[in-house]
């Protein structure tokens, strides 16, 4: 089989993809990006600067993504329970937010990027949802990959929105009885309506989902990596799709060897 590999990619991420099945590419890839701190500790940095080489991980990981035309990227920006930090340290991301907001929009029109987000967006500042509105509409006309930040994100606080609106929409419609509970109503009251991931990466080596897209990743494949997130690039992205198309995705189901 022959694959046209795609401009834009590195010698080696050429070798890696053209290794790679474009039909069998997953729709959905989330990303708990990890490990920013870590990274900075290592090199006896603050932080911050763990933060900083962060985003440039996160332009160089859509960049390829939207290349290799992924439908949809959900990358874990900030949870809920990251104001458990330091004030100092939050106020920094928030600031970092809205600077990266700014400035990679023309990135993302250049890639045909629809930006979309996730997450208790009204408990964010009111300076930082102003930026965010105003990236979302400089992306609106973009058809290509959707890529969603999770922001003050947590999965089950994203359950009890959901329970919530499931409630307010029966209290309009006559009560409860008149809903048909099953998943496809509880999934069409979660924050975002895109087809739950089909691969899960998680960066720097911790074996958990901290709270992450709990309902959507009941048969996501999951891929651990020991790479810390600032450290993650566009090669990384790709060995983990040569992983995932080494998978038999059964859903529960017996494997062919069976």
């Amino acid at each position: 089989m022959h694959t046209t590999v795609p401009a834009g990619l590195t010698r080696k991420q050429a070798e890696l993809y053209a290794k790679l099945d474009p039909e069998r590419l997953p729709q959905h890839i989330a990303v708990i990006m990890d490990g920013n701190g870590r990274w900075a500790r290592r090199r006896h940095l603050p932080r911050i600067a763990g933060h900083k080489r962060g985003v440039e991980a996160v332009r160089d990981v859509i960049t390829l993504g939207a290349r290799i035309h992924l439908q949809a990227l959900t990358l874990y920006a900030f949870s809920a329970e990251n104001w458990k930090r330091p004030k100092t340290e939050t106020s920094f991301l928030m600031a970092l937010l809205r600077t990266y907001l700014k400035n990679e929009v023309p990135l993302m029109n250049e890639n045909n990027i629809q930006l979309r987000y996730i997450g208790r967006i009204h408990e964010l500042p009111p300076e930082v949802q102003e930026r965010m509105a105003w990236a979302t509409d400089q992306t609106s006309k973009n058809t290509g990959m959707v890529m969603t930040l999770a922001l003050n994100y947590g999965a089950r606080a994203e359950l009890i929105d959901a329970f919530r609106s499931i409630l307010e929409a029966a209290a309009n419609n006559g009560g409860l009885e008149h809903l048909t509970i099953d998943e496809a109503l509880v999934s069409s009251h979660m924050y975002s309506k895109l087809p739950d991931p089909d691969l899960v990466i998680r960066t720097s080596g911790e074996m958990r989902l901290s709270n992450f897209l709990l309902w959507q990743l009941a048969y996501t494949e999951i891929y651990v990596t020991q790479t810390l997130w600032p450290d993650f690039d566009g090669t990384h992205l790709l060995e983990a799709l040569a992983d995932f198309q080494r998978r038999e995705r059964r859903y529960g189901n017996v494997g062919a060897a069976f």
